[in-house]
């Protein structure tokens, strides 16, 4: 290799450094989050991902925005004469104006494509290439969905800047989640077995109705509990994009956790690729705080209905923190219960 190529490697070496830099974690934490809805609606209206990413990215100020923050409205939508959901009041082009909100994210990023699908306004942009996202950006201009005049080359910006388009390519089925660039968060360090931290918090699609599973760390990828396979998934992903990456469908995916019909996961969980075992691998767990019956289920590997028959237990028993909930036999007698009027699950 002679110099003049080391020199030129060296130089894309150092930009692509360089760019990596100036990349905004909140953007990055944004994107990691909402990219399989943006998928999901991408399969489901025509939409393409990149450009939903780049809107949800630029109108929420990444997801830090004091509109988002109090009505998950990620795409900036107005009230306008047809709507009759709930609204908050905003300053945006005029003072106190009314804009759509939403309990979930989920909800806003559905409503952002009907919005888009159901207007004569934006008819045209479904009859662009659904990899052209510069024609989207510009033809979202020119329909008004905003006033900013540098909105089209803002919106390719952060396309070009973060990659969105591989995830418009994922929805098209023409890359492999798997093949897709990862995006991660400055400064967190690299290792050759990465794990990924469940905490017990809500899911980014609203307050789940599933107790929240303890801290835990679980490998990246596809591993096994109590002799099933299992991953580890953030809320927000798209169930039936794990379910088509494992060749499964979404009713057996659904059927292997004990969950029941829905786009999203709405909490941080692990979810089974097989069904789990009747009984689990130790004779007893232990409740931690911030525990479930289903989170312990879930961690065990053994299945929810079983876990109570054993237990004496009703699905909606939050057992106290340090009883033994058994998992390969009877127990003796039924745990002791946290409280009176324990959340359902």
């Amino acid at each position: 290799m002679n110099i003049r190529s080391v020199f030129i490697i060296g130089v894309i070496v150092l930009a692509a450094r360089g760019l990596q830099a100036q990349q905004n974690p909140n953007v990055i934490t944004y994107i990691n989050t909402y990219k399989e809805l943006a998928i999901s609606e991408m399969k489901r209206s025509g939409i393409p991902a990149s450009i939903i990413l780049a809107q949800g990215i630029h109108e929420t100020e990444a997801g830090t925005s004091e509109l988002v923050r109090k009505s998950n409205n990620h795409f900036g939508i107005k009230c306008k004469d047809e709507w009759t959901g709930a609204v908050v009041y905003h300053d945006d082009d005029a003072r106190g104006e009314c804009f759509r909100s939403y309990a979930t994210p989920l909800d806003s990023y559905k409503d952002h494509s009907d919005f888009l699908r159901n207007s004569q306004r934006y008819a045209f942009l479904f009859k662009l290439d659904p990899e052209d996202y510069e024609g989207w950006a510009y033809g979202l201009r020119k329909a008004g969905y905003a006033t900013n005049i540098r909105y089209s080359q803002i919106l390719i910006k952060l396309v070009k800047d973060y990659d969105l388009q591989q995830y418009s390519l994922i929805a098209l089925g023409k890359l492999k989640p798997s093949d897709g660039l990862v995006l991660q968060d400055p400064g967190q360090e690299k290792n050759d077995h990465p794990v990924m931290t469940m905490a017990a918090a809500d899911s980014v699609t609203g307050t789940s109705d599933r107790p929240a599973m303890a801290a835990q760390q679980w490998p990246e990828g596809e591993f096994v509990i109590n002799n099933a396979k299992v991953v580890f998934a953030r809320g927000g992903v798209s169930l039936l994009s794990i379910a088509d990456r494992y060749d499964l469908s979404l009713a057996r995916l659904l059927d292997f956790n004990d969950l029941k019909e829905e786009d999203v996961l709405r909490g941080d969980q692990l979810l089974f690729l097989q069904r789990k075992r009747k009984v689990g691998n130790t004779e007893y767990h232990i409740v931690r705080e911030g525990e479930s019956l289903y989170s312990i289920a879930q961690s065990e590997g053994v299945r929810y209905q079983e876990l109570l028959a054993m237990n004496q237990l009703t699905k909606d028993a939050q057992p106290a923190v340090g009883e033994k909930i058994w998992l390969q036999s009877s127990a003796p007698s039924r745990p002791r219960l946290a409280q009176a009027n324990p959340t359902k699950k």
